[in-house]
């Protein structure tokens, strides 16, 4: 979830802000190329196609250690410096930071693809993975079962149930898939032997996150053997570190915040989230508009609605029938463009500021269209 839609449109990578994939996902317009000829079902996997190496540590070596068994001085100079602006205790920190293990499989699985491979968008395959029958058929299940704590989210943050129980079933499969990845190992590799030496601003984001992960281990507030995601993402709704600090909330008001076992916690977390980031009550996802024959030009691939009503009807925008502007009208909106980039074709919609909530999630027009695409197929059945 950390890379720019315009970038990549990674599927099921969670912002780094709020959660990641849980696995190696096979989803498309992936780090993988993927021919113009390929299916609308083609299987892309995140990385090459054949796996090129990462870093020449080997895998399950000391993550932070010198040859002289030393915290590498990096590593040193990190964590004496948390200790000091955090004020926690270093001895414990270092001997963390002394056990964690450098992970071959995260270096490969966040690695660029290969120079000159062409990243094809498509959202009709992406959207298969993830609106698609097993998929809305455990969430169905998930929100009868939870019905009484999705609709008291709904209530506290103003955050419709179906979407929650969405967020979760793609980031998670509703808690099935929430990675084994021993989050310290992922977060120390990502850290201070990121696989792309011309990305040094990832290395230094995923610092951050570590550092919040000292932090609440230090608190009490996390295991030192938490298991996630290939790139740090715990629990249901695959919050990074530094989102469970900001944003994660003790559900059930027992003293201790568990995304991992606790669905209580994991729903509320994510109304949380939501709410924090700009989540209107009572406001749809996607207006109820119909955009002229070619709205390309309206398009500007931001992450903010930028335009209003009066500038899309002014450009040949209509409602749908029976539609009304009541709610949506007065707020900014943005023009959605769902890509099949090997065709040359996209789809359009138009995004209320509750779509571009989504997206602070996940950086991409394909996670937050599935997300609300989803939470709609799940609403009309559980509504039967």
């Amino acid at each position: 979830m950390f890379i720019c839609r315009r970038l990549l449109q990674l599927g099921t990578l969670s912002a780094l802000l709020a959660g990641c994939s849980t696995t190696a996902p096979t989803a498309p317009n992936s780090l993988a190329a993927q021919p113009a000829a390929a299916t609308a079902n083609a299987a892309i996997r995140i990385g090459p196609s054949t796996p090129t190496p990462g870093s020449e540590l080997p895998d399950d070596a000391p993550a932070t250690l010198t040859a002289t068994g030393a915290l590498r001085p990096e590593v040193r100079s990190f964590v004496e410096e948390l200790a000091a602006e955090r004020q926690l205790p270093l001895d414990p920190m270092v001997k963390a930071l002394e056990g964690s293990r450098y992970n071959a499989t995260v270096s490969r699985l966040i690695a660029p693809s290969p120079p000159g491979k062409k990243i094809w968008r498509s959202w009709l395959t992406y959207r298969s993975r993830f609106v698609e029958p097993k998929r809305i058929g455990w969430g169905v299940d998930f929100y009868n079962e939870n019905r009484d704590l999705l609709n008291q989210a709904a209530q506290r943050f103003g955050v419709p149930a179906p979407i929650i129980a969405s967020i979760i079933g793609v980031e998670t499969l509703y808690g099935r898939n929430m990675g084994n990845f021993r989050v310290l190992d992922a977060l120390a590799t990502l850290a201070f032997d990121y696989p792309d030496p011309n990305k040094p601003e990832r290395a230094t984001m995923f610092r951050g996150q570590l550092a919040d992960f000292l932090t609440l281990a230090m608190k009490d507030k996390l295991d030192l053997e938490t298991r996630g995601s290939y790139a740090g993402a715990i629990g249901m709704p695959q919050f990074m570190p530094t989102s469970i600090m900001h944003y994660a909330v003790d559900g059930d008001d027992n003293g201790h915040i568990d995304l991992t076992n606790n669905t209580q916690d994991a729903i509320m977390s994510v109304g949380s989230f939501l709410a924090q980031h700009g989540w209107q009550r009572g406001l749809p996802v996607f207006a109820p508009v119909a955009l002229p024959a070619d709205p390309t030009a309206l398009v500007d691939g931001g992450l903010e609605p930028k335009q209003s009503w009066g500038t899309l009807s002014a450009a040949g925008a209509r409602l749908l029938p029976g539609a009304s502007t009541t709610g949506w009208g007065s707020q900014p909106l943005g023009v959605v463009d769902l890509v099949e980039e090997a065709r040359g074709t996209a789809q359009y919609r138009v995004g209320t500021p509750n779509f571009f909530a989504l997206t602070k999630y996940n950086r991409s027009y394909f996670y937050a269209t599935s997300v609300a695409d989803l939470a709609s197929e799940i609403e009309a059945r559980v509504r039967r």
